[in-house]
């Protein structure tokens, strides 16, 4: 078991009357009372082009990975025809655990990464863009791994498609954050597989690009072990780029300083 499981690690003494509603069992291993394995929350916003290949491939992967599965797709207030697509997909598979949310405000993709952990009954969590980019096998690889470590932290050993310019950004993001937490990871941001209740638990309070960075830096911090799995992707998208608009520097900034200031305060508080 990891150092961060025993977070829960206590004696339990329930009366007769709390017993109807809890389990000593399910208050000190609240991870291991799930009905699914897996809940993949599905970001939609203006994904008409890519939305049903998306489900159909990350369905069939679920399952040739033999893992009961959901999927919770969220449709951010798109403006394309995305919203009848993602109907009209549920309506013809039937068979398909798939649970759809329409948003009637925009409410951006970290708030809606931390809604759909609420919304989700799976032991682990992933989010999926709706353009999924990842390969098959990539994608199968993440999967397959799920279980044998708390967090599965795939990272791109190549993009096809990513110019050398957001190559080098991304390079240098990874490097400060391991300078600034000791972490030797490749990525910060590819997608990582959590157990879902630690998303709730310990959930980012930035509402930007650095939301993934922030939630994964302070699991690991917590004790969590984690598996760092290699993977290729294509790059879908087209035009500019707009990880460098003054929102997303701005958001970037906010989670330095609060994975910052949370290390300073750990090192404070914990040497108690």
């Amino acid at each position: 078991m990891s150092k961060g499981r025993d977070f829960w690690a206590a004696e339990v003494s329930l009366s007769a009357a709390a017993e109807r509603f809890h389990t000593a069992t399910k208050i000190v291993s609240p991870f291991d009372d799930d009905p699914l394995d897996l809940t993949l929350f599905v970001s939609c916003y203006n994904e008409a082009a890519y939305i049903v290949e998306t489900l159909e491939m990350i369905a069939n992967l679920a399952e040739q990975a033999g893992l009961r599965y959901e999927i919770i797709v969220i449709d951010d207030t798109s403006k394309d025809n995305s919203r009848e697509m993602l109907a009209t997909y549920v309506q013809e598979h039937p068979t398909k655990n798939i649970l759809l949310r329409f948003n009637r405000i925009n409410k951006g993709l970290a708030q809606n990464y931390m809604d759909a952990a609420f919304l989700g009954c799976g032991k682990y969590y992933r989010l999926i863009c709706g353009d999924h980019a990842e390969t098959p096998e990539s994608t199968l690889a993440v999967f397959r791994a799920i279980g044998t470590a708390d967090i599965i932290v795939p990272y791109y050993t190549e993009v096809e498609g990513k110019s050398a310019w957001r190559r080098t950004i991304s390079n240098l993001f990874t490097g400060l954050l391991n300078g600034m937490t000791g972490n030797k990871l490749h990525y910060y941001n590819g997608l990582p597989v959590h157990l879902r209740r630690n998303v709730m638990r310990w959930h980012s309070d930035s509402r930007g690009f650095g939301f993934q960075a922030d939630t994964l830096c302070r699991l690991i911090d917590l004790g969590f072990d984690y598996r760092e799995i290699p993977i290729t992707a294509v790059e879908r998208r087209t035009g500019k780029s707009n990880a460098l608009t003054f929102r997303n520097l701005l958001s970037v900034t906010h989670t330095l300083l609060e994975i910052g200031i949370r290390r300073l305060s750990n090192r404070v508080y914990r040497a108690r």
